[in-house]
């Protein structure tokens, strides 16, 4: 393959990205609200929560107490107030993290082909002297190396946040735990390639943005079925939970990603505009 090439792509759909008001405004904004403002909101909330109208420390330790007891190992020598924020700040906003890769790459990709189509600019990369399977790389790449950067970064604001937040309760640094550190070096890549290669897929075939970016919107709801195994207690994010997950996540990605190189055709999408 030529790289030289690849690596062209990659930087002509990166700053197509940065100069798109439509595309950048979800990469800040969500990262924003999940990674800051949600976890900084509930860490400093907490001690008064208890104190709010129709709250009250009984029914807040039965909820806990119904937890796995695995888990609940796990919390021995917690306060209720530093197990509420360890369990939710911990363990319920893990599956919640994998929404920004997943969504990152999906708007990238989204925009990968459908957007071009849109701005007119799609027959003059159609015609340059690279093959499909540079071309379907190159735009790969473009979405996974926004998703994997904007992960990292959402991350490291997330633990800053939460340490910061809770230190008047936790009164130490709680986070990272190692599922947390396998969430983000394993499974949050692993979602990034499901979301892209779905997407790929899905915004060669139609012909505008926001109709590509609607039909990938799909594929959250895996991670919302996630959040709802977290908080029935069917499962939690433990270490061999977030290891088998990732496993899951490669090979579905794997599957798409060679299913768009095998249909991935660049006179189809030509005709189809």
């Amino acid at each position: 393959m030529n790289w030289r090439a690849i690596k062209a792509i990659v930087q002509r759909d990166l700053l197509a990205v940065f100069r798109s008001k439509g595309v950048m405004l979800p990469l800040i904004i969500v990262p924003l609200i999940f990674m800051i403002i949600l976890p900084g909101a509930f860490g400093l909330l907490m001690p008064v929560l208890n104190e709010l109208p129709g709250v009250n420390t009984p029914d807040i330790t039965l909820f806990l107490e119904r937890l796995p007891p695995a888990l609940l190992a796990r919390f021995e020598g917690y306060t209720t107030d530093q197990l509420m924020i360890v369990f939710m700040l911990v363990y319920m906003f893990a599956p919640m993290f994998l929404i920004i890769p997943l969504m990152v790459a999906s708007v990238v990709a989204s925009d990968s082909f459908a957007g071009e189509k849109e701005r007119k600019t799609l027959e003059a990369l159609i015609y340059t002297p690279t093959t499909d399977l540079e071309l379907f790389v190159g735009k790969m790449l473009s979405a996974m190396i926004p998703a994997l950067v904007v992960s990292l970064v959402g991350f490291l604001l997330y633990g800053l946040t939460a340490n910061i937040a809770a230190w008047p309760i936790m009164g130490r640094i709680f986070f990272p735990n190692a599922a947390w550190i396998i969430l983000v070096l394993w499974v949050a890549p692993a979602t990034a390639a499901t979301g892209l290669g779905a997407t790929v897929i899905v915004s060669s075939k139609v012909n505008s943005f926001q109709e590509a970016n609607q039909i990938a919107g799909i594929i959250v709801l895996p991670i919302l079925a996630l959040v709802l195994g977290q908080i029935s207690g069917v499962m939690y994010f433990g270490v061999l939970v977030t290891v088998l997950l990732g496993l899951v996540l490669w090979v579905a990605g794997g599957i798409l990603l060679f299913f768009g190189v095998r249909t991935f055709r660049r006179s189809e999408i030509l005709a189809k505009r």
